[in-house]
């Protein structure tokens, strides 16, 4: 562990760090069960009420890679404080919003102040421990990410239902204080080497531009229609943005993405490892309280209770996780989870109206024990990929691929339900199968790509 300053608390750091990070997670889900209320309070169609949830996306993607590279030129912890302020001010005055304008504006800042949050805290936990420790504090870390995106909405029915639509978003300022008091205490300073180059502007621009055209089409396609008009000018609109990014970013001395990275079978690995979680859990936390409330009749309370086994088992096994790859390595612990998920999907892909409910419990057991082995790992072996002074940069990256993977697997199952129009049940079951599907797929990609190499975080160098 860092001995740099023995006032300074590395566990004290994580803690603080963990905050910042499950409340990022939590808002990226939690507004979900607040937009019938907030709508109806405020007099919002449902379908235009979603806009809290989209612009949210697409202000994330479209910051994620150069919060990355902000912090590794100015400082992660720095870079930490002024997005954990940000995020505050932007929750009280969500809180305090009287129209979706205004609502729609501080999501979007809270989405530019959660890119930070997600990739400055692994790369500032990193930084904090040493080899030995590092897969652990991390499988930690992301425990408390894991649960804030899938308690998000669970929570937000409850809090919904005691005190008000209002109350997800404020609940925010005093538990974001009680982070940045111990950030601000206990987390020592780190960035990468001074190159002397700075920051890609033209990088910058291009992908603040392009991002968020992708994250519509995949987002709002589906509503808009795959063939209409609008989805393909803005598809062709952003692959072309897209061919001028990546030529831009090839003549680039110190480009803002690193494709360079992608050629490296284990960053592109662990890249691969990242979207096909999201676009199993995005797809498969839609639908799981859906069938529950909607197939088999419970209770929004008995909904909650029965996620439990999801999310209570991705929260004890995330640091085992961590331990594992700390001991074996990233490459078994990530094809044990996608293992699970297989074994989940394919449970789910048989269940109706009337399975036994041993099944269910079981297949979210199995579906919680896969994300815990892949949500942290991924990151470890996305970090001991790259040289430390580039880990923002990869950790940007790798989230964006996750964002936009889930926002693939959202779609997808938008298209199959569409597809089965008025069956959820066949609907739900040909979901599972795709993502069974998907997810077999991954394995063998995984095998060649993340060949047999150093255990754990050992290359990770902060």
């Amino acid at each position: 562990m860092s001995a740099a300053n023995p006032r300074r608390n590395p566990w004290l750091a994580l803690i603080g760090v963990a905050i910042a990070s499950f409340l990022g997670c939590i808002d990226f889900t939690i507004v979900n069960t607040a937009l019938p209320a907030l709508g109806q309070e405020l007099g919002i169609a449902l379908t235009r009420s979603q806009w809290l949830i989209t612009a949210f996306v697409m202000a994330l993607a479209a910051f994620m890679v150069t919060a990355g590279r902000l912090a590794d030129l100015v400082g992660r912890r720095r870079m930490m404080l002024g997005a954990m302020l940000l995020f505050g001010i932007a929750s009280l005055a969500a809180g305090l919003s009287a129209s979706l304008a205004a609502l729609v504006l501080w999501r979007v800042v809270q989405g530019l102040a959660c890119a930070v949050l997600y990739t400055a805290s692994t790369a500032i936990v990193g930084h904090a421990f040493d080899a030995r420790h590092r897969g652990k504090a991390i499988g930690l870390l992301y425990s408390a990410n894991g649960l804030g995106l899938a308690i998000g909405p669970v929570a937000g029915g409850l809090i919904v239902a005691a005190w008000g639509w209002r109350w997800v978003f404020l609940l925010n300022v005093p538990l974001i204080l009680v982070g940045l008091a111990l950030v601000w205490r206990h987390v020592e300073e780190s960035a990468a080497a001074d190159d002397g180059q700075g920051l890609d502007l033209a990088g910058l621009l291009l992908l603040t531009l392009t991002l968020p055209f992708w994250v519509l089409v995949l987002v709002r396609g589906g509503s808009w229609g795959w063939s209409s008009p609008t989805t393909l000018g803005l598809l062709a609109w952003a692959a072309l943005l897209l061919v001028i990014l990546i030529v831009v970013e090839r003549r680039v001395a110190a480009p803002l993405l690193r494709f360079d990275f992608l050629a490296r079978p284990a960053f592109s690995g662990a890249c691969l490892a990242t979207a096909g979680l999201a676009f199993f859990y995005c797809a498969a936390f839609l639908l799981m309280p859906l069938y529950l409330a909607d197939v088999r009749g419970l209770s929004s309370a008995a909904v909650g209770l029965l996620l439990l086994p999801t999310t209570a088992v991705l929260a004890l096994l995330s640091p085992w996780a961590g331990r594992w790859a700390d001991r074996f390595g990233t490459r078994p612990v990530l094809l044990a989870g996608f293992a699970l998920l297989v074994a989940s999907a394919l449970l789910q892909s048989g269940f109706d109206g009337h399975s036994p409910w041993w099944r269910v419990i079981l297949a979210f057991m199995l579906m919680g024990a896969g994300w815990a082995c892949i949500l942290g790992p991924s990151t470890l072996a996305a970090i001991a990929a790259v040289p430390g002074d580039a880990s923002g940069v990869a950790m940007g990256m790798s989230w964006t691929l996750h964002n936009l993977a889930g926002a693939l697997g959202l779609a997808v199952t938008t298209l199959v339900l569409q597809h089965v129009s008025g069956d959820f049940v066949a609907g739900y079951q040909q979901v599972m199968t795709v993502l069974a599907s998907v997810s077999a797929l991954v394995l063998p990609s995984l095998l060649v790509l993340l060949r047999k190499g150093p255990v754990g975080c050992a290359q990770a160098t902060a």
